[in-house]
């Protein structure tokens, strides 16, 4: 505490250190927030929100306060120390300004003011301000109100009082800039997933999020309060909370090692894959990294270890006759791992990979020591964990053999590639794409509509298995699975020691799209087919190569001289007010396609198929714990959650993107 009261006292303009300017984010913002659309925008309140972050990590924050107003803006308020306003002494300016209107200006860049930062990982309110029309800073501090206003990133005055307070700490109000994003809107669902996992990753902190624009179907203004006293304890639980417990313990810690916090919450289900989810300083790492390797190598050691010396359980894995495997312990597995690096180095496809070397040590230490006490001290959950590892492994074994078997079938067959692709003549991976059709009606319509020299077509026949409900094995032996995996050219068992981690360097095409039905059966199949590349083949995902076809629902035709598709009842309704007014009309003809089969070739390749027209929707792991959530809910036994979701869901969200 006593450190905390001197670092406090210290904390003023010498503490912002300037690294470089603003000049070039109006111009580039994608560089500087990933993109423009609406991830790109919520970028902004995260970055925001990360500045209160930082003040209740350094222990200075318990309340932040995000809100949506019904003028389009957000405004984020926390308690913290408040932004410093002395004058800083390189910039003869206020320190408020600096931070406002200089690029990586701030004081997480001087390490006597916060230890670890989780806006390290971004550009910082700076930016924030450079992509809004209008912002207004407020500082709680000494007393005062100070205030300064912007305009695109440009200061309208200097930093006043503007009046008198016995509050303390910032407060930011934003107004996003429609030239620069596509949409200005924000999601009242993408802004609470965050809040809530900001909540379970820092204990103790309260978040309320407040929206007062009124929700379109209800009327009213909506507002909820995110608090987990227990952390990553009831994160790990919310995660699950749709699976069925192997044990009802969460095997838990929270300690230093090498400097480093290392905080830890483990449960096993009765589920067949691993979720693992991994931060580092509140930043989702969803491509791991080496504080998810460490945890990895304790895991594996520590239970293979308890199994080894454990007469009774030996036993059993020797008259089993099987080899134990490091993915075999990870079955069933969910955990959260949180670590806080001062110095976090990213890398990877979209850096959220940690590549910290001396992290690795430090989990796996940590780890090591929890789990060992936590199986000694519970010999009956130890048990009931290698009782299912043993299943694992003798599942993975079986797996392995389907997996060959079909590769056997395929050499002797004469090729590797499955009889019901119809594959592109180019062969260059990154200029092909191939459609992944359901039925033979609409695979024909497909093969005979299609570029041949760049899409491939492989058509999906009877019923997708749903592979959140079946082990590893059954997977492998499903033909559409095999017809899948073979066709695009992912590799399994290449990597290492894990048989399911798949290999992506031979993919075979740039774009994996998904085409089926514009109706719930079709939205059915989207989601079986997501699941198995969530699952088996998150890399797909992760690297951009996924996405979902559009298929018009409608072509309304107007006196037969005025066609257009509309894919959505509001484009219907749309051409119904241009043409008739708004209402129905005899001259206004409507077909519905019920099916991609109702297309001829020609139709399908104008409205689904064709890169210059069509519509195509991307699946992105953006929260890796929300997807894991939403999946095993939807795929598992849990009715009620899943009747409530697409209650709640069906008529105007989008889960497919």
């Amino acid at each position: 505490m006593a450190e905390n009261q001197e670092i406090e006292n210290n904390y003023s303009a010498s503490n912002i250190q300037v690294l470089e300017g603003l000049e070039a984010v109006r111009k580039r913002p994608a560089m500087y927030i990933g993109d423009i659309s609406e991830k790109g925008l919520h970028h902004l309140i995260n970055e925001t929100v990360d500045n209160s972050i930082d003040e209740a990590m350094a222990g200075y924050c318990k309340n932040i306060t995000v809100t949506l107003g019904q003028d389009g803006s957000c405004t984020v308020e926390d308690d913290g120390r408040g932004i410093p306003v002395d004058e800083h002494k390189k910039l003869h300016k206020s320190a408020l300004e600096v931070v406002m209107t200089v690029l990586h200006a701030g004081g997480k860049f001087d390490k006597g003011s916060y230890k670890v930062s989780g806006g390290l990982h971004g550009v910082g309110v700076s930016c924030v301000n450079a992509l809004s029309t209008h912002m207004i800073s407020q500082v709680y501090r000494d007393g005062n109100i100070y205030q300064q206003e912007y305009e695109k990133g440009k200061p309208l005055y200097p930093v006043k009082i503007v009046g008198h307070t016995d509050k303390r700490g910032t407060r930011q109000q934003f107004w996003p800039d429609a030239s620069i994003f596509t949409t200005t809107t924000f999601k009242w669902d993408i802004v609470a997933n965050r809040m809530r996992e900001l909540a379970f990753l820092n204990a103790g902190i309260t978040i309320k999020l407040i929206d007062e624009r009124p929700d379109p179907e209800t009327g009213k203004t909506r507002e909820q309060t995110f608090h987990a006293k227990d952390g990553l304890k009831e994160f790990v639980r919310y995660i699950d909370r749709h699976r069925q417990h192997l044990f009802d313990d969460v095997i838990y810690l929270k300690t230093e090692k090498q400097g480093v916090p290392i905080e830890v919450a483990i449960m096993y289900n009765t589920d067949y894959t691993e979720n693992l989810h991994s931060y580092v300083n509140n930043i989702n790492t969803i491509e791991g990294g080496t504080h998810v390797t460490g945890f990895r190598i304790a895991l594996t050691r520590t239970l293979k270890n308890y199994a080894d010396n454990d007469p009774q359980i030996a036993k059993q894995i020797e008259k089993a006759k099987i080899e134990i495997a490091g993915e075999d312990f990870r079955e069933g597995l969910t955990a959260v791992i949180s670590i806080k690096v001062a110095e976090p180095q990213f890398e990877g496809q979209t850096k959220t990979k940690l590549g910290n070397s001396e992290v690795a040590g430090a989990v796996q230490q940590a780890v090591g020591e929890a789990l060992t006490n936590y199986l000694e001290e519970h010999p009956n959950e130890a048990k009931m964990i290698c009782n299912k590892v043993i299943l694992a492994a003798t599942a993975r074994i079986a797996a392995r053999k389907a997996r060959e078997s079909v590769q056997r079938k395929t050499v002797m067959s004469g090729g590797g590639l499955p009889g019901k692709l119809a594959d592109c003549s180019l062969k260059d991976p990154k200029e092909t794409e191939i459609f992944l059709v359901e039925g033979d009606s609409a695979g024909g319509s497909a093969k005979q509509g299609r570029d041949r020299f760049h899409q491939a077509i492989l058509p999906l026949r009877g019923k997708i298995l749903n592979v959140e409900k079946v082990q590893r094995h059954r997977v492998f032996e499903a033909e559409s699975v095999m017809n899948i995996i073979q066709s695009i050219g992912v590799r399994f068992g290449v990597d290492g020691e894990d048989d399911f981690e798949a290999n992506t360097d031979k993919l075979r095409y740039d774009k994996i799209i998904i085409m089926t039905d514009a109706d719930v059966d079709g939205s059915h199949i989207d989601t079986l087919i997501m699941t198995l590349f969530y699952r088996y083949m998150p890399r797909v995902i992760e690297q951009g190569h996924l996405y979902i076809a559009t298929p018009p629902l409608y072509k309304c035709t107007y006196k037969n001289k005025v066609s257009e598709y509309c894919y959505t009842d509001q484009q219907r309704q749309a051409f119904l007010d241009k043409y008739a007014g708004g209402v129905e009309d005899k001259n206004i003809h409507t077909q519905r396609y019920k099916g991609l089969g109702e297309m001829n070739p020609e139709q399908l390749w104008e409205t689904t198929m064709n890169p210059k027209t069509r519509l195509l929707k991307q699946v992105t792991i953006d929260n890796a714990a929300d997807a894991d959530e939403v999946f095993s809910m939807l795929m598992g036994d849990d009715v009620e959650p899943r009747r409530e979701f697409i209650e709640q869901n069906a008529t105007y969200a989008n889960i497919d993107a």
